[in-house]
Formats: C-alpha cells, sequence, structure tokens
C-alpha cells in the first residue's frame, strides 16, 4: 500500500497550492476506469468516517497511515466496484433522475435546513465542499442504486406460506403481547428513603392515607385531582400516572396486588417501608396472542430483512462474474479480493446468526 500512502497524506495534511496529481488509472470495470484520485479521494472520506478523532502527527507517520489504508482499502475498493456495476446496470434500465426529482430533493434539504436564501443554500454546499453537480450525481448514484436492487433483488425476493408459517410456530412468543397495565398512585411519606421512620410518623401516614382513600372510594372523588393536591410521589405532577407498563415488569408482590382488581378499582393501603401508598387501575388490557393471520405481514417483513443482504451478496456475485475487470496494479486488486471475502464471511457469519435464533 506503499504507493498510496504519500498522495493520501497529502490529501490529509492540506497538499501546497498549484500541486497536480498525475491520473493513473488502476482498473477498468466494463471499461469505465477507477483512477489513482478516485481512490484518495474514498480512501480520505473512509478515513475520515471511520476515524473522526484523527490528528494530524498520526497521519504524519508513514506507519500508522499504511496501517489505516490496509484496513479501510479492502471495503473501499470492493464498495467503489459493486457501485459502479450497479450504476451500469441502471444505465442498461434506462434508469435516471429526472430535473423534477432533483429539484424535489433540493426543496426538501433546504426546508429541513433552513436555508431559506440562495446565499445560505450555497455556503452550505461550500462548507460540504460540494457544488450543485457534484449533488445531484451523489443522490443520482444513491436513487439508482436503490432502484436497481429494488428491481433485480427485492422484487423477486418470495416468501412462501410454508416458510411464514415455520417462522411463526419458531417465534410464536414474539407474537405474544402481554397485559399492559396504567396505574395511578397516591404516596404519603413518614420518613426519609432507607431510615426506619418512627412509629409516630408512620401511624400520622396511616391515617393520612386513609382518609384519602375514604376521598377516591366512597367519596366519589378524582383520583388524579387528589393525587396532585396530597401525594409525596414525583408522580403527583402527573395526577399520580404511572406507565403504561407491562404486567411483567411489574414487581410481583404488587403485581399480584392488583391482579384481582378491575379497570377504575383502587388497592387497599400498601406499606411502603418509609409511608404507605394506594394505588388505581386506570387501564388494563388483556395479554394477546396474534394469530399467524394478523402476524402475516411483519413475518414477512423480519424474513425478507433477514434475506435481503444475502440476496444483495448473491446479486453482487453475480454482477461481478459478468463484469470485465481489468487490473492495472495488482496490490489494489488484493485490496479487492481481501474486501470480497471479508463482506462474504460476513453475510455468512449473520445467517448463521439468524438460522440460530
Amino acid at each position: 500500500m506503499r504507493f498510496m500512502t504519500s498522495v493520501v497524506l497529502a490529501l490529509l495534511c492540506a497538499a501546497p497550492a498549484g500541486a497536480q496529481v498525475i491520473e493513473q488509472v488502476l482498473v477498468k470495470v466494463n471499461g469505465e476506469i477507477i483512477s489513482m484520485s478516485d481512490l484518495e479521494e474514498m480512501q480520505v472520506a473512509a478515513l475520515r468516517q471511520s476515524r473522526p478523532d484523527l490528528d494530524a502527527d498520526a497521519l504524519r507517520n508513514d506507519e500508522t497511515l499504511a496501517a489505516m489504508l490496509r484496513e479501510v482499502t479492502p471495503r473501499v475498493i470492493v464498495n467503489a466496484i459493486d457501485e459502479m456495476l450497479m450504476m451500469q446496470r441502471g444505465r442498461e434500465l434506462g434508469l435516471k433522475m429526472s430535473d423534477e426529482q432533483f429539484n424535489r430533493i433540493i426543496e426538501n434539504i433546504r426546508k429541513e435546513n433552513n436555508l431559506d436564501t440562495e446565499e445560505k443554500f450555497e455556503a452550505a454546499l461550500k462548507q460540504e465542499g460540494m457544488t450543485l453537480d457534484s449533488l445531484r450525481k451523489l443522490f443520482e448514484k444513491q436513487m439508482l442504486i436503490q432502484q436497481v436492487q429494488q428491481q433485480d433483488v427485492f422484487q423477486r425476493i418470495s416468501i412462501s406460506e410454508q416458510e411464514s408459517r415455520a417462522y411463526y410456530e419458531k417465534h410464536r412468543t414474539e407474537f405474544h403481547t402481554p397485559e399492559m397495565l396504567t396505574l395511578r398512585e397516591i404516596f404519603i411519606q413518614a420518613g426519609p428513603v432507607g431510615e426506619p421512620p418512627p412509629p409516630a410518623a408512620m401511624q400520622a401516614a396511616r391515617e393520612r392515607i386513609e382518609a384519602i382513600r375514604a376521598r377516591v372510594t366512597t367519596g366519589g372523588e378524582d383520583f388524579a385531582t387528589v393525587a396532585g393536591e396530597t401525594s409525596d410521589a414525583a408522580s403527583k405532577a402527573n395526577g399520580g400516572l404511572i406507565g403504561p407498563m407491562r404486567a411483567d415488569e411489574i414487581n410481583p408482590d404488587i403485581l399480584k396486588v392488583l391482579e384481582p382488581l378491575k379497570q377504575g378499582e383502587v388497592t387497599d393501603i400498601l406499606d411502603a417501608g418509609n409511608g404507605y401508598r394506594i394505588l388505581k387501575v386506570e387501564t388494563r388490557v388483556p395479554s394477546r396472542q396474534a394469530t399467524f393471520e394478523q402476524a402475516r405481514d411483519q413475518i414477512a417483513d423480519r424474513i425478507f430483512q433477514q434475506r435481503r443482504a444475502s440476496e444483495v451478496h448473491k446479486y453482487l456475485e453475480r454482477l461481478r462474474a459478468q463484469a470485465i475487470i481489468e487490473w492495472k496494479n495488482a496490490e489494489l486488486r488484493e485490496a479487492w479480493l481481501k474486501g470480497k471475502a471479508d463482506a462474504a464471511a460476513a453475510v455468512e457469519q449473520a445467517e448463521q446468526q439468524v438460522a440460530s435464533r
């Protein structure tokens, strides 16, 4: 990787004004070239993305920089060739970005970033080191790649009824919704947390909570209003509201007290250690097991997401096999072979993880 180090170092550390970069063709892909400057630009972007904390001292060290390049270059050159192949396929399919589509993208960028004048927009482009033309090429590349994958890969992923039912049976518990509870609380504190309150303080707290409970039960007063007036819990600001919560996330002792209560009912007085508490069941949504029919769309989406990386990888392997790739640099070809092997290993590992679930 030594032949790349000095030029990338110059790019990262600001080459002197007027310096010229001699173009060198590194590889041709169906006649389309990737030059030295193309590769260096992609390496710089990859280094800055993976190592935003890079400092000038590290970059001036040839060994350090060479190690960084060895790390990113296999991925960079594989991505570059794969994107080039998909762009070429997109052009074969007659895909392109229309002026109307690009104008809509620009309008959205301006709205999202509050670039309401042409001056602000041009300043933002300059800050990113881009021109309107380079921005269009970037979005057109993204659009073409997405459309090629959609047309040549995603639309061809078929998920059978048998496959979906097998997934449902294996992951049935994942389509079970537990009981959900929303509560309101009123807490009367007798002493600091972690310190046993004096008996007299506990008795006074007990008398207060008894009177409060009478107000919200036999007295018919609104629990939320009374909580806001009397509770010592932080939840008083929301009328004592707690939740919604899954039933299995609630303290088992509390859950046992709540189990026989219907929506709207209030617990007996509960000892909280440093005071007393009452709880109201605000809402109660029973647990539910989704049927296969109810879960069908969710299952299809999960299986699709699991298979998409593998299918894209297979598709790219076919494009690579059909392409005429002419290498002008043996070292870069070795990096490409390593990058392909790394990508295949990552896909295989992901598939194994999915299979083991």
